[in-house]
């Protein structure tokens, strides 16, 4: 009934997720993804679902969608509505399908998994199944940039969860993730002293050099062999070629592998960071580990065969992987909940400005297979 059901909506998901892909949500575009949520929010109400919307002032509003406002429901679902593309990004490249697969910003980072969700549930009610009612959904807006304003709501829901299913895209040949690397945001702002490099440059104080030491310090303490990178992704300073430079920053990604690796991590980079290699120059630091690691349980395991016996009732081959990603996932392993990430549609090369796809052959598919899930940890 499920299927049946989903194989007379595909045009309808495709033409939802067109509208969702054309509407600019960037982390930062609190407009653009206000304009997403209302239209998940009419549409999850038009289905019979209660919709609460969290307000922000900065990041755009977050959505709690379970079937009454009574409900007790035991699994949650996470998804997020921003993506990593600027205002303007949608009408530049707007949505398109070529053979099965659809391109467009956001579309497989996940706009393609918030289709899935609204009919998986939809399918279910269609079926007469009750397992909708055990479902607790979150829709938040700032998952890209750390989760700052979306973490506490999440923790909440989680509450007296028994699973957690997070609709990032599958991978390749059934590939669904049940392990993620933690992840930390770190920023070095330096501070020099400006002069004019030909007439008095030994009065300057250069910002740029004293970073430059604290990059080459920063990049050794990579050790891959070990699950830690520590990438630093982005540079700026300076005002002109002729100019010493007082200012320079640096963005830094951290990857960790273990929770033990934190602390450790962390401590390195303060005292890069409050080494001087030119005097006179001052440097602060923020930042921290945003994310802890995703870690595979047995308890996760177990939710995986729940997940993989559903795939074979759809001729769907399901394996667990790893991945050096990070995701609103791991707020929810943390707190010991069995949690499996990657149930959304199949698609790859996320934030990609062109190459960026959901598999069309596969979004029935694995909606069916979310909604087939749902109702196996229902019983």
């Amino acid at each position: 009934m499920i299927e049946t059901y989903l194989d007379g909506k595909k045009a309808e998901m495709i033409k939802l997720l067109e509208r969702l892909v054309n509407t600019d949500s960037g982390s930062y575009d609190k407009d653009g993804v206000d304009v997403v949520g209302a239209i998940l929010k009419e549409n999850f109400e038009n289905a019979g679902m209660h919709v609460k919307v969290h307000r922000e002032k900065e990041m755009g509003n977050h959505l709690e969608i379970k079937a009454s406002e009574e409900c007790d429901p035991k699994i949650i679902i996470i998804a997020h509505m921003d993506t990593v593309f600027p205002k303007g990004e949608a009408k530049e490249r707007p949505f398109k399908v070529i053979g099965d697969k659809a391109f467009g910003p956001g579309v497989n980072d996940e706009k393609a998994s918030h289709v899935q969700v609204l009919y998986a549930l939809k399918a279910l009610k269609k079926s007469g199944s009750d397992a909708y009612k055990n479902v607790h959904v979150i829709f938040n807006s700032d998952e890209e940039v750390g989760s700052p304003s979306s973490k506490s709501l999440i923790k909440q829901a989680a509450e007296d969860k028994q699973y957690s299913l997070v609709v990032e895209c599958a991978r390749p040949n059934g590939g669904i993730v049940t392990e993620r690397k933690g992840v930390g945001n770190f920023s070095i702002n330096v501070k020099g002293k400006s002069a004019h490099a030909g007439v008095e440059p030994k009065r300057g104080r250069s910002a740029i050099e004293e970073i430059s030491h604290k990059i080459l310090q920063l990049q050794k303490l990579n050790h891959y062999e070990e699950g830690l990178s520590v990438n630093v992704g982005l540079v700026k300073g300076g005002t002109s070629s002729n100019t010493i430079p007082s200012n320079a920053e640096a963005e830094i990604d951290v990857r960790i592998k273990g929770e033990e690796q934190a602390a450790e991590v962390t401590k390195e980079i303060l005292k890069i960071a409050q080494q001087e290699s030119v005097p006179g120059t001052m440097t602060e630091l923020k930042g921290s580990i945003s994310r802890p690691p995703m870690k595979k349980t047995e308890q996760t395991e177990q939710l995986v065969k729940v997940i993989q016996e559903a795939g074979d009732e759809l001729g769907m081959s399901i394996h667990p992987l790893s991945s050096g990603g990070g995701s609103d996932a791991a707020f929810t392993a943390v707190e010991g909940i069995p949690t499996v990430d990657g149930m959304g549609p199949m698609g790859e090369f996320s934030h990609s400005e062109t190459d960026e796809y959901t598999d069309l052959k596969t979004l029935q598919q694995h909606t069916a297979l979310l909604a087939k899930t749902i109702e196996k940890l229902s019983k």
